[in-house]
């Protein structure tokens, strides 16, 4: 093999490992992140809002829109009800950080499957998330409190 083959080769092969980073597959429903999961049983966002009013956690297959994901590398996004008129957001992370999200998901629809619960977030890991959704300096400053917050813990995701 001459020289000009072997880089044609290797670009070839970089393109191709850089474009399918591993962690997804494509079926007729949509694109998948994680466990492999289908819609069956899934219920609304704003359901999901309703339950965790009078529970601790809940185990679900929930629908929602994302509002914004970590602008570093996917590795979180939030999710909004259209029915919601309080638009709480939720801060969904990935099981062992097992998969990432695409950074232009915000505004479509996806299917999760995991673990909704509430958590108190340090004021160090709000400015760190704030850090990665691109806020400004002046915005990060005013962070200045715990939150708590309604979180879930996705071992699987659906973009529809």
């Amino acid at each position: 093999m001459n020289k000009l083959t072997f880089i044609f080769a290797i670009v070839l092969l970089s393109f191709v490992a850089c474009k399918n980073s591993g962690n997804d597959t494509t079926s007729a429903d949509g694109i998948h992140f994680g466990e492999v999961i289908d819609t069956t049983g899934m219920i609304p966002y704003a359901d999901l809002l309703a339950q965790m009013a009078v529970s601790d956690s809940v185990q679900a297959k929930v629908v929602g829109k994302v509002s914004g994901v970590c602008q570093t590398k996917g590795c979180w996004m939030n999710i909004v009800s259209d029915s919601d008129t309080s638009k709480t957001e939720m801060f969904v992370q990935f099981k062992d950080y097992g998969f990432f999200m695409p950074k232009d998901l915000a505004g479509k629809e996806v299917v999760m499957l995991g673990k909704a619960y509430r958590e108190v977030t340090s004021v160090d890991d709000l400015k760190h998330f704030a850090e990665d959704e691109g806020l400004t300096a002046e915005e990060i400053a005013k962070i200045t409190e715990p939150k708590t917050e309604l979180k879930f813990m996705a071992s699987g995701v659906m973009i529809k």
